[in-house]
This record gives C-alpha cells, sequence and structure tokens, in this order.
C-alpha cells in the first residue's frame, strides 16, 4: 500500500502593516520557512501563499505556507478559505486568542488544526500589550529565523509523520 504525502497549511498570523513586531512572529516564520524550504510565495487578493512538495528530515511534505493581509483578529475568512480549498483532510486542533478564534468561526466551529505557540511568557496584561507590538530585537529575528526556525520545522515533519500513518 502506498503511503500518500501529508498535506500540511502553515498559516502565520500577524499584520502586514506591522512585520517586524512580535505580533507578526506567525507572519515572520512563513517567510523565513519559504526561504529555508524554496517555497516561492506569491500575493493575490486576500493574502501571500506558497505551495512545494519539500522533505523534512526524512518525511515528503506538501507544504501550503499563508499569510493573510487581514488583521491577525479578523484573518479567519481567508485562511478558512485556503483552509478549504486547499486541505484534504483534517487533524486534531487547540483553541486559542482572538486570531484562532476568528479562524474558529469563519470555518463555522470546526477546530481540525494543530497550532504552535510562539509566546510571550508571562507578562502584565499592560507589559504584554506594549511587548508584542514592539520591534523583533536583532537577537530575536535571527532565533527566529535560526534555531526557532528548526524547532518549528521538526514539529511540522512530527506532525507529517504523525498524519502519513
Amino acid at each position: 500500500m502506498a503511503v500518500s504525502i501529508p498535506q500540511i497549511l502553515v498559516a502565520g498570523l500577524g499584520n502586514l502593516p506591522m512585520p517586524s513586531t512580535r505580533h507578526s512572529l506567525g507572519q515572520h516564520l512563513i517567510d523565513a520557512l519559504a526561504q529555508r524550504l524554496g517555497i516561492r510565495m506569491s500575493s493575490d487578493r486576500k493574502g501571500i501563499i506558497g505551495q512545494g512538495i519539500v522533505t523534512l528530515g526524512e518525511t515528503p511534505v506538501s507544504l501550503i505556507l499563508y499569510k493573510s493581509k487581514s488583521f491577525m483578529n479578523v484573518s479567519g475568512p481567508s485562511i478558512a478559505e485556503v483552509y478549504r480549498n486547499s486541505m484534504s483532510h483534517r487533524v486534531v486542533p487547540q483553541i486559542g486568542h482572538n486570531g484562532i478564534k476568528s479562524i474558529i468561526s469563519a470555518l463555522g466551529g470546526e477546530q481540525g488544526f494543530y497550532r504552535f505557540r510562539l509566546g510571550i511568557g508571562e507578562r502584565g496584561a499592560t507589559d504584554a500589550a506594549s511587548f508584542v507590538m514592539g520591534r523583533l530585537t536583532p537577537h530575536e529575528r535571527e532565533y527566529w529565523s535560526e534555531n526557532g526556525l528548526d524547532l518549528v520545522i521538526e514539529e511540522i515533519e512530527r506532525i507529517a509523520r504523525k498524519t502519513a500513518r
């Protein structure tokens, strides 16, 4: 029996007008993944998307990368459209902040997706708001383009191996 290539959509949350902030770290990771894996991104009316078959470790994966042009908290409809149009199977979810809630709502309550948490640690509400809207430091940018990106790729590979079974 042939094993099918797992198909994974990675949607990076953020705000395109604020590309170098911690709030847009998910979109920074999409750019880093595209560059590292050689996936060409192209823009359309609702977002920026790229797709390719890549090998992560020893696992071939059909990988779709997506950044919505909508603000994070209302990015659900455009991400849901890509999800519905490109995914042939569903996986188990986790619920999260307003960006995730927007996606779940746009999917009509469906929660069949994995979620990577790129947290900011324990901070007070006021401190957290100003922190996430702050610009990525050179160290943070380097980390999420190198070691942090390696961790994300390892997690995508783990999910791909699990869904390939």
